[in-house]
C-alpha cells in the first residue's frame, strides 16, 4: 500500500518534481500537496483501501504523512474486522 500511495502522489498530486517520498514528510508542510491535492489524496485511499474515510477523520493527525495514513488504514481495517 505504502508504494501505491506514493506513487499516486508522485503522479498525480505532487506539486513539483520528486524523486521520492520519505514515509515521514509532512506532505502539507512542504508544499508537496495543497489542500486539494488532500482531498484527491482521501478519496484514492478510500478507493484502493476499500474504507470509508468519514469527516471527523479527516485530521492533520491521520494524514500528514505516509506513515500515518498507513497506521491510519490499518486501524480501519482492524476496526472492520472487529466489527
Amino acid at each position: 500500500m505504502k508504494d501505491k500511495i506514493v506513487s499516486y502522489i508522485k503522479g498525480n498530486l505532487a506539486t513539483e518534481s520528486v524523486e521520492d517520498i520519505d514515509i515521514n514528510e509532512d506532505l502539507l508542510g512542504s508544499g508537496l500537496v495543497d489542500s486539494l491535492g488532500m482531498v484527491q489524496l482521501v478519496l484514492f485511499i478510500e478507493n484502493e483501501a476499500n474504507i470509508k474515510v468519514s469527516p471527523e477523520e479527516m485530521t492533520i493527525e491521520n494524514f500528514t504523512t505516509v506513515d500515518h495514513i498507513l497506521k491510519f488504514i490499518a486501524s480501519k481495517n482492524k476496526d472492520q474486522k472487529q466489527a
